[in-house]
């Protein structure tokens, strides 16, 4: 699909109000354009329970005793206690902007947690003059007896630079990488030129020390300023970022009408949106492809029409023994769970489970159950155990 290249007046294109991850989105409907067949729920593999609800979670992740921590995007993080069902909520969350895609975000633990019981979490938060931006900050989590506790001595070690107007793409998904790197993801803030501005960390992937200090070995360290904080540029939205167990980051990002995608993310490399895509402005403006500028490294998978990808993990479990290896991707407009599968640096999708509503995060329990949460109020938790 080889468009004409069309000379683009980025600074001059409208700034859309909602994105592919908001229902409203004229993106935000259909499938793959070459889909695997949805399973209907009667032939699926595995089978479904519903543990608990939240409103409007956004992530969620388990600690080492096997409870799970959750976050809601208008402020709030729950503590759940699977064995019982009971649910608690932590106090000392950071202030959040509301609003559009904005809220209380990612959660993911230190990886020396059971050491040192910290906790990482990424937010909007309010800048001057009705700007905002995400932020990310580290705290210790101190639980109480009573299943509830508190985010002590929190600190603000990383910043989207700089706050804009608007309230969509913020991105900020964490992860660790093997490094022991703490790695986030920066979206365009739907503002298109900043992806490419290395005075500016919207539109990329960065990369820092656990404390939010800056590793020497980042590609672009000697330019020092936001610059030195990035590993890859060029992005659009990204919403699920996973390591396999090579030690390679995966990271899929909501395309504009069309082109969402997957990418095998290398150091350095730009991505090049909004340069290309594999998408269209949503206006129907033509966006050239990717495969018109080879300069510009090319996703491993795109979806048109977009499955509006949230929540991502590669699947590390034997409870699944046929699937250790794939990715999982949660899927908003397409409201289902998208299996992928991997040989080497390539990527497919490999099967798509119909689910019913649309699909936020994704994750692996330690028992190696996948556990889902829906998207919205009175959102379902969903856990998915092989069926007997």
């Amino acid at each position: 699909m080889t468009r004409t290249p069309l000379l683009l007046a980025l600074g001059l294109l409208p700034i859309l109000a909602t994105s592919a991850c908001n229902a409203a989105d004229p993106a935000a409907s259909g499938a793959q354009a070459m889909p695997s067949a949805s399973a209907p729920s009667d032939q699926r593999p595995f089978a479904t329970t519903e543990v608990s609800r939240f409103d409007q979670p956004w992530a969620m992740t388990f600690l080492p005793d096997g409870s799970l921590l959750v976050t809601e995007k208008r402020g709030k993080l729950q503590h759940l206690d699977l064995a019982s069902g009971q649910k608690h909520e932590v106090t000392g969350v950071p202030k959040v902007a509301y609003g559009g895609q904005g809220g209380f975000g990612d959660i993911i633990l230190h990886p020396d947690f059971a050491r040192n019981h910290v906790v990482y979490v990424s937010y909007a938060e309010e800048g001057t003059l009705d700007t905002r931006g995400a932020a990310v900050a580290r705290a210790t989590l101190a639980l109480d007896a009573n299943g509830g506790g508190q985010l002590k001595d929190l600190k603000v070690i990383w910043r989207q630079s700089p706050k804009v107007s608007g309230e969509g793409h913020y991105g900020h998904r964490l992860a660790f990488g093997p490094d022991g790197k703490l790695w986030i993801s920066s979206s365009e803030r739907q503002k298109f030129d900043p992806a490419q501005d290395m005075g500016s960390n919207l539109g990329k992937i960065i990369r820092l020390n656990d404390d939010g200090s800056l590793p020497a070995d980042n590609p672009f360290a000697s330019q020092g300023g936001v610059a030195a904080q990035v590993w890859s540029l060029g992005h659009r939205n990204i919403l699920g970022m996973a390591f396999d167990a090579n030690g390679k980051l995966w990271a899929h990002e909501m395309g504009p009408a069309g082109g969402d995608e997957l990418n095998l993310i290398v150091r350095g490399a730009n991505y090049g949106y909004p340069i290309v895509s594999n998408g269209d402005h949503y206006d129907g403006r033509p966006i050239p492809d990717h495969d018109t500028r080879p300069e510009f490294a090319a996703p491993k998978v795109t979806w048109t029409p977009v499955i509006s990808p949230a929540g991502f993990v590669i699947y590390s479990g034997s409870l699944f023994p046929q699937w250790k290896g794939s990715g999982f991707i949660g899927g908003l407009s397409s409201t289902s769970l998208v299996r992928v599968a991997f040989d080497g640096d390539s990527a497919r999708e490999a099967e798509r489970f119909n689910m019913g509503e649309r699909i936020r995060e994704v994750e692996q329990g330690p028992d190696g159950a996948l556990w889902l949460l829906e998207d919205g109020s009175k959102a379902r938790l969903l856990k998915l155990t092989p069926k007997a």
